[in-house]
């Protein structure tokens, strides 16, 4: 069913237009055709925030009594497992934004392909950045249920932890592409995980801001790990303030400043 919908529609005549829905659903489509064999991997993406959760989590969490957050004192593995939560849909997504997009892009010439249907730019990167976010919202949701089971969540706010990591993984993932279209070789994605590191070292995942100096500090405010962060962190301990608004549209400008840095790039590399 799913190959005959993606078949008429690519058959098309090359000047129609699809609309943006119709052509997130064919991508969509194609990235399930394409990875339904290799279920192992979405299984793998999802173990490696657990395998974290339960060494650091809950094996630190043995040796520190908690810390406390917006003014109440929670145990450490329930300081941990949100910021976990957020920095896994941050890897999930910058995962397919950069190495898989640059494959696409620059080896198997997927992309330019795709340009001979009545697909735009702006279609692929829609398409691209949906597959990504559908993969992460599976991890998010998953993960979500497994500190569910830990007593980890005390909150119905926790529900919209997983629309927060999907908005966590829009902004990551259309931030990766656009930094993928400059990429001139494999060589470049060095730059890829020096950016991670740091970003997950120093986004108050597994100590509070308050350990920095107040200099630090006021950096690691301002990446956009840091925001993921407290927003999740928020929810799941329903302990709201003013910051999961400020993450909110710092990770949603994020994302339209990517998407549209991406659309223009691909004009550029792929109809030029």
């Amino acid at each position: 069913m799913a190959r005959g919908a993606l078949g008429k529609a690519v058959g098309r005549d090359a000047g129609a237009q699809l609309g943006s829905g119709e052509a997130t659903g064919l991508l969509l489509q194609r990235n399930y055709l394409a990875y339904k064999s290799a279920w192992w991997i979405f299984v793998s993406g999802f173990l490696e925030p657990v395998f974290y959760l339960f060494s650091i989590g809950v094996g630190v969490g043995r040796l520190v009594t908690g810390f406390e957050f917006n003014g109440h004192v929670i145990p450490y593995a329930e300081f941990v497992a949100p910021g976990m939560l957020a920095a896994s849909a941050m890897n999930g997504s910058v995962l397919d934004a950069t190495y898989n997009f640059f494959f696409k892009l620059k080896y198997n010439k997927l992309f330019d392909q795709m340009l001979a249907t009545p697909l735009t730019t702006s279609d692929i990167a829609r398409g691209e950045l949906s597959w990504s976010l559908l993969r992460g919202g599976i991890y998010s949701a998953v993960f979500l249920l497994v500190m569910v089971a830990m007593g980890l969540v005390h909150s119905w706010w926790s529900v919209l932890a997983v629309p927060a990591a999907l908005l966590i993984g829009a902004a990551f993932g259309a931030a990766g592409m656009a930094l993928t279209t400059f990429m001139r070789s494999w060589q470049d994605f060095d730059y890829v995980t020096l950016a991670q590191l740091p970003l997950f070292l120093f986004s108050a995942t597994f100590f509070p801001l308050s350990a920095f100096p107040d200099w630090l500090g006021w950096i690691v405010q301002a990446t956009p790990l840091y925001r993921s962060v407290v927003l999740v962190r928020e929810l799941t301990t329903g302990s709201l303030s003013w910051a999961s608004g400020v993450s909110v549209l710092y990770l949603l400008a994020m994302t339209l400043i990517g998407l549209v840095v991406v659309g223009r790039r691909l004009e550029r590399l792929l109809l030029s």
